[in-house]
């Protein structure tokens, strides 16, 4: 049985905006699923109705075979959440938020194993007001690991991290999915979805632009070169077949389908004129491009239907 399961969904706020306008996707047990998109994509309200603190305008969601707001007491004990902003009140110590939340859940693991495993056994002292950013995180993860979550949500879950960090979180991460754990991931840090997700959707103006294995996604999507664009430009004769040649921002950049193909024929091009080509970087596709082009096409259909 998958973990969640999200069928037309959709999210209207109150003057008519339509924050999730009917997307669908599930999410496995022993997978991390990563939803993707700019600011205003419609990522939070998603996760706001998987985690049954909205209803949805439309459509339907499933949390471990419940209703997340109908059901909400057969789906909380058994899911993990770390929102954007934690709101553990800040005069408690770490060690009394930890035993206070321990305390609420039926099958708690040790908090003394929990703090061990977010990094935070020196701090059990401190007050949570008095936690940098990065340690509030961590504490964050803390809680939302003490009940042994089947289902784990992380919304921007390393925020605040320092790299090493972020790297422990991850690891945390795919120990949890090792063990059976399904995972919803949001993130603007497409390095880390690329790390952690199984598959992933990427999501624009409420509507799901692309989904499937990052290979999915990136599948289709062009590779690119780029130079300083004083260096001068080939014909387009002289590039591989169905090369897409232009200027953007003082660079010249040819997107290809063949990457080390077109390299060598844009390196051939400059050595037969004696040409040194600045700033010179050759790109394959990657989760940057497809984002950053999904992105952009969405915005052009939209602006051709109005």
């Amino acid at each position: 049985m998958e973990a969640v399961v999200v069928r037309d969904l959709e999210r209207t706020y109150s003057g008519g905006t339509r924050a999730v306008r009917g997307i669908s996707f599930s999410v496995g047990r022993g997978e991390v699923f990563g939803l993707l998109g700019t600011n205003g994509a419609g990522k939070t309200s998603t996760v706001d109705v998987v985690t049954g603190l909205a209803k949805p305008t439309g459509g339907t969601v499933t949390v471990l075979g419940h209703d997340p707001v109908r059901e909400r007491r057969a789906v909380r004990p058994r899911t993990g959440v770390v929102l954007q902003s934690g709101n553990l009140p800040g005069e408690l110590t770490v060690a009394e938020a930890l035993r206070t939340w321990s305390g609420t859940l039926t099958r708690s693991r040790p908090t003394a194993e929990v703090v061990e495993v977010v990094g935070l056994q020196h701090k059990l002292p401190a007050t949570v007001k008095s936690l940098s950013g990065g340690e509030r995180r961590r504490l964050d993860l803390a809680v939302a690991l003490l009940g042994r979550p089947e289902l784990l949500v992380l919304d921007e879950p390393t925020t605040g991290l320092d790299a090493q960090s972020r790297r422990s979180v991850w690891q945390l991460v795919r120990e949890l999915v090792t063990g059976g754990t399904a995972v919803l991931l949001t993130t603007h840090h497409l390095e880390e979805a690329e790390e952690l997700s199984d598959r992933l959707a990427i999501m624009h103006r409420g509507l799901v632009a692309a989904e499937g294995t990052i290979a999915d996604v990136v599948a289709g999507h062009r590779s690119e070169i780029r130079w300083r664009a004083a260096a001068g430009r080939p014909d387009p004769a002289e590039l591989e077949p169905g090369d897409v040649l232009t200027v953007q921002d003082r660079h010249v950049v040819v997107r290809t389908n063949h990457l080390q193909r077109s390299l060598a024929r844009v390196l051939a091009w400059a050595d037969r004129r004696g040409l040194a080509l600045p700033e010179l970087k050759a790109t394959p596709a990657s989760l940057e491009t497809a984002f950053l082009e999904l992105a952009a096409t969405h915005d052009q259909h939209e602006e051709t239907d109005r």
